[in-house]
């Protein structure tokens, strides 16, 4: 993945959320509805947030062992 893609997904993930956030404020709830969903929503971009840093990492490790093997030839 390259820099800029990864910018990408952080941004859209800061969207998303920002999105979520404004849409929970102007939507006609209970406040026990409205706060159920935002901990929902939370817990899922948590959740995303989680896989793209696996994704990430697994990016490095890889990058590491190329370089590493690389080097050792």
């Amino acid at each position: 993945m390259s820099k800029g893609s990864g910018k990408f997904i952080v941004g859209a993930l800061i969207g998303a959320a920002a999105g979520a956030v404004a849409g929970l404020l102007f939507a006609p709830r209970k406040g026990s509805e409205t706060r159920k969903i935002v901990k929902d929503k939370a817990k899922e971009i948590t959740e995303k947030g989680k896989d793209v840093a696996a994704q990430k990492i697994e990016a490095v490790k890889e990058a590491v062992e190329k370089v590493k093997d690389d080097v050792l030839k």
